[in-house]
């Protein structure tokens, strides 16, 4: 099983190689560089199910199953998607972080959204590059990441986070990943004092308890000629209420959708031709057929779906605010 994902990983690097922006000396989330330097964030990859994010620093190590990495000498100057060889032998791959690689490695402090819901947000969001967005709650950052990566170089996030300490850990983590010059963190409760912005936003998330008590804040943040909204929410009362706060303000287009992810399998099975038996009745007078041959079979590849899947993780519902 480690070919394959070695494979696809590889593949996907060469993709990245051939598309990104490099700018060649300083590692970020929404631009890439050549080589590995200290401080940065890099993923080192073990398997497609064994990944972390590691703090690249003078002198420092990393123990991994297949032994010791030395930051100086095994990271430090080496290009992204390298092949690192540990102490014990082995060897791990080293990769320029992505928000999607992130999101699978990054320090839970809450409950995350994964690649699934946020590939359709950031769509039905209509976000772009220089689109100004507003979010609340900011948790373990995993969307304002992705957020990040569609809205530069140009663009702004505003994201609110009412517990303090997430709040001043993610400011911490944007600045690490240098990116903080794209967002902007408060620590405040979105449905008292809202966003601390007005007419800007072209897009907001909302990711709270209750968020049809932040739906006002939302639609002063938007701009005048409108924007889109979106909330997510694990419990259908939650979105009701949502829908009605919603409806209540002049929203429109309203839709609630669920994303579920079923991943198939594919394996080689073998499938038996039938045995018709012989073309016509034989002759009696001719040479006696020959014994029948083996029953034969034919190998061919297909899909099978899983036996169990990542079920429910919550509704997300979209609006549109129409132009004021």
């Amino acid at each position: 099983m480690t070919l394959p994902c070695l494979t696809y990983m590889s593949n996907r690097i060469m993709l990245m190689e051939g598309v990104r922006h490099v700018r060649g000396d300083v590692m970020s989330f929404v631009e890439y560089s050549e080589t590995v330097q200290e401080g940065d964030v890099a993923i080192v990859y073990l398997g497609h199910e064994s990944m972390m994010a590691v703090k690249v620093q003078k002198n420092g190590q990393t123990q991994t199953r297949y032994g010791a990495i030395r930051h100086s000498s095994d990271l430090i100057g080496k290009r992204y998607g390298s092949k690192v060889t540990c102490s014990k032998g082995g060897w791990v791959l080293v990769l320029h972080p992505t928000p999607e690689l992130w999101t699978v490695n990054l320090p839970h402090r809450t409950q995350i959204l994964y690649t699934t819901d946020i590939a359709t947000i950031t769509m039905m969001l209509e976000l772009k590059p220089g689109a100004v967005v507003c979010e609340s709650g900011t948790g373990s950052g995993s969307l304002s990441h992705a957020i990040l990566r569609t809205i530069a170089p140009t663009g702004h996030l505003h994201t609110v986070e009412f517990h303090k300490q997430r709040a001043l850990e993610v400011e911490q983590e944007f600045r690490e990943h240098r990116v903080a010059h794209l967002v902007s963190v408060r620590n405040q409760d979105v449905c008292l004092d809202g966003f601390g912005v007005a007419g800007v936003a072209d897009a907001v998330f909302l990711d709270i308890p209750n968020p049809w008590e932040a739906v006002g804040h939302a639609h002063s943040a938007m701009k005048r000629h409108g924007g889109r909204l979106c909330s997510f929410s694990p419990c259908i009362e939650q979105v009701q209420r949502t829908c009605e706060a919603l409806a209540a303000r002049g929203f429109h287009d309203l839709s609630t959708l669920e994303v579920l992810l079923r991943v198939h399998d594919v394996r080689t099975v073998g499938l038996p031709l039938p045995d018709f038996g012989p073309d016509r009745t034989p002759d009696p007078a001719q040479t006696p057929a020959p014994p029948p041959a083996p029953h034969a079979s034919l190998s061919i590849k297909t899909t099978t779906p899983p036996r169990s899947m990542a079920g429910h993780t919550g509704y997300l519902t979209f609006a549109t605010k129409p132009r004021t």
